[in-house]
């Protein structure tokens, strides 16, 4: 089959032959029809994230059809479309497993960093670890929806019932996330790249009522604020612009350092809090959702071969929406 695969970070991915994957036991093998280009998926090949298997398939925002089944495998039937997200493999006896933290599990698998992904024509995976995709979404569409969505979703709930939505770095995640907060009746604000009139545009498309520069101040204040832009500075300016005991969610999995801070930022009780990966329930309660807002995603596509440049287009900031690789 073929791959993009990369052999050592901070080098580009190269165009190769490996063999097709043969499913063990509980695994099914995947057809790719479409892989979504995350951030994450950067921050990998850019060497942000340690200890990556070597060499890599990257990519963990997979939809494809289920193509071949491995031993005791039943959950899904040859031709049933599913989707692959970063949460690849848990131990299922830790606490953090046993008490609905999976996502916490410290023997835990990722698709695309310590699992081959879907830069590729095939792709295995845990049945247990994948999802049905609903049937209003084709492959292009849904493809981002695992991850961008979910991280999404997941971080837009740990805002609590925040009605006034900050939400700084635009891009995949934030245009997602800004359909569901709006479904909910939500007021977003969106901060940008300073001088990015074609995000904040897009953001004011998508229901934003304000749409910014990410260093200036938002002409109300905040409840809650989502950072999705991997920049630390980004945080003081956040807890600057939240109220009161308002809540900042960094949704990333790599940032840049955060500077000091006053700790009169922090102070009468504002949180500051990250999120780490994604729960099974949360695919579930999302893909329940994202038909009923509906949400729509935006993207743009390469051919396999081209996932250097969409890589590139990412790191730039010069995409809308998501990049989605087609094999």
């Amino acid at each position: 089959m073929r791959a993009m695969i990369l052999d050592r970070p901070r080098t580009p991915l190269r165009l190769g032959e490996l063999p097709l994957p043969e499913p063990g036991p509980g695994q099914v093998r995947v057809r790719v029809k479409a892989c979504a280009v995350c951030r994450t998926d950067l921050h990998v090949v850019d060497g942000e994230l340690a200890k990556p298997k070597l060499p890599l398939v990257p990519g963990h925002e997979i939809a494809g059809e289920v193509e071949a089944p491995g031993p005791g495998a039943t959950r899904f039937q040859p031709g049933e479309r599913v989707g692959i997200p970063w949460l690849g493999w848990t131990c299922g006896e830790c606490t953090h497993c046993r008490s609905g933290r999976e996502n916490l599990c410290g023997r835990a698998r990722f698709t695309g960093y310590t699992l081959d992904g879907g830069y590729a024509e095939h792709a295995l995976v845990d049945e247990r670890f994948c999802f049905a995709l609903p049937p209003s979404f084709d492959d292009v569409a849904a493809a981002p929806l695992m991850c961008a969505g979910l991280i999404g979703y997941r971080s837009l709930t740990k805002a609590g019932d925040a009605r006034r939505l900050g939400i700084y770095g635009f891009g995949a995640a934030a245009h997602i996330v800004t359909q569901v907060a709006r479904w909910q009746g939500r007021e977003v604000y969106a901060f940008t790249r300073p001088g990015d009139e074609v995000a904040q545009r897009f953001a004011r498309e998508l229901g934003a009522v304000w749409a910014g520069d990410s260093t200036t101040t938002p002409p109300v204040e905040l409840d809650a604020a989502l950072i999705f832009a991997p920049v630390g500075t980004l945080v003081p300016l956040a807890l600057q612009a939240v109220a009161r005991g308002g809540t900042v969610v960094c949704g990333g999995i790599h940032m840049s350092d955060i500077p000091s801070f006053p700790y009169e930022l922090l102070w009468q009780e504002r949180t500051l809090r990250s999120v780490a990966n994604l729960t099974r329930r949360d695919g579930e309660e999302f893909l329940a959702l994202a038909p009923r807002v509906p949400v729509r995603t935006e993207t743009e596509i390469f051919p396999l071969e081209h996932a250097n440049e969409a890589l590139a287009r990412l790191r730039e900031g010069r995409l809308r929406g998501a990049a989605v690789l087609v094999p």
